[in-house]
């Protein structure tokens, strides 16, 4: 009986460590999934910036503030 046990033991720890392989798989790992260079151009993309708040932009903005919500698809 407790060799039984044993090998019931031994039979679910197996088929845990399967379970947990093919989980791995399935997770989207991008410093195991992505050719190298890319992690060298997510730090380039991290490093940009859309401004640095020194020129004012809405004060050159020549769009109107007064027309309408543009919606696709709708003709005015």
């Amino acid at each position: 009986q407790v060799e039984e046990e044993l090998q019931e033991q031994e039979f679910l720890d197996r088929c845990f460590q399967e379970m947990l392989e093919e989980e791995d798989q399935d997770w989207f790992i991008p410093s195991r999934d992505l050719p190298q260079g890319v992690g060298q151009l997510q730090q380039q993309l991290n490093g940009l910036s859309v401004a640095d708040g020194s020129e004012d932009i809405l004060s050159k903005s020549n769009l109107n503030p007064d027309a309408k919500e543009f919606v696709p698809g709708v003709k005015y």
